[in-house]
């Protein structure tokens, strides 16, 4: 990997976690010549219930396509199940093969602590994935092994609170007013998804619940809409804030 890689990689859970969380500050980083994927752990074929498992499927990898296609980027589905993402060897290899073929600068994931089991297992088989990258005895046959470890983010957790209800501060925090016209169009490609809240969450407000996260952590920076972020600074991991360097005065470290 080169050191001016400009390549950033989102992998969530299911289609649309990207775009409730990261697509604001993805639009940015496109419009600064970065390349974008967006993965998923799983097509989200438990997101409904009008449809099978394989006709959601089909559906939700079509919406995902369509959303990172606006901004140029490229999806990828690891074709897990809903409900049943493990931290397992299989599970493990996809995502580090993932890795090594997209070669990204930044990863941004889920939240370690998070209201659903999916988004905590995504968030750990990213973060070990990044780690894993360079390591040579994990065998990824056609994808070889590369370094530096990746500068990795976590993404606000759903409703910016940890399943205990203790509200999660964020570290970085993206001004992503500018395009929040981008991130909502990308969202609304996810169209199966409003009946499936409403149905199962009560909720008729797919884009609204967005936009209030968004209001709520702008206020912290007095802008209109951003994105929050906590960066991976374990050991190994980078400790530069790549985001800052990138997005300047967008940017803001609490």
């Amino acid at each position: 990997m080169t050191k001016n890689n400009k390549t950033v990689l989102s992998l969530g859970a299911h289609p649309d976690d990207a775009e409730f969380f990261c697509t604001g500050t993805l639009a940015l980083l496109r419009q600064k010549g970065w390349d974008v994927h967006i993965a998923t752990m799983t097509p989200g074929d438990c997101g409904t219930v009008q449809y099978s498992r394989e006709e959601i499927s089909k559906i939700r990898r079509a919406e995902a396509a369509k959303a990172a296609g606006i901004l140029d980027g490229t999806y990828h589905c690891l074709e897990c199940g809903d409900i049943f993402i493990l931290y397992d060897r299989p599970s493990l290899l996809k995502a580090i093969e993932l890795m090594r073929k997209v070669k990204p600068a930044i990863v941004f994931t889920t939240s370690p602590s998070d209201y659903m089991v999916d988004h905590e297992m995504a968030s750990k088989l990213a973060q070990t994935a990044c780690f894993a990258c360079g390591v040579v005895n994990v065998e990824t046959p056609g994808a070889e092994p590369f370094e530096p470890i990746p500068h990795l983010y976590y993404m606000d957790p759903v409703e910016e609170k940890d399943k205990f209800g203790t509200g999660i501060k964020a570290g970085t925090i993206v001004d992503i007013t500018g395009v929040m016209d981008t991130k909502e169009k990308m969202l609304c490609c996810h169209e199966s998804q409003r009946h499936w809240l409403m149905t199962h969450h009560g909720m008729d407000e797919y884009v609204n619940m967005m936009k209030k996260s968004g209001e709520k952590r702008g206020r912290e920076i007095k802008s209109r809409f951003a994105e929050g972020f906590r960066q991976h600074l374990g050991h190994a991991y980078p400790q530069d804030n790549i985001l800052k360097a990138e997005l300047g005065d967008l940017v803001h470290i609490t």
